[in-house]
């Protein structure tokens, strides 16, 4: 399992556009991706479950990677984070 923690620096955080984009990376990889705030999680892979987390700038978030190509997933999503959230 991979593990990052990443602190949103979008002004709006994770809204629609992003989240659609962050669902399409996430799609890419056979590894289960999952994003957790304050308690809560959603798979990478589910616009609306991603939206209802309410991530706002500024707050951290933890993603979890786990699955047969975690390395290349973990460097992907987070290259992703830092270029669009």
């Amino acid at each position: 399992m991979k593990e990052f923690n990443y602190v949103i620096t979008d002004e709006v955080g994770i809204h629609a556009r992003p989240a659609g984009m962050l669902v399409k990376e996430a799609k890419k990889y056979e590894s289960k991706i999952v994003i957790s705030k304050d308690g809560k999680s959603a798979e990478a892979t589910k616009l609306m479950a991603l939206m209802g987390l309410g991530v706002k700038c500024g707050q951290t978030v933890t993603v979890e990677i786990t699955g047969a190509d975690e390395e290349a997933a973990c460097e992907g999503v987070m290259a992703f984070f830092k270029e669009n959230l």
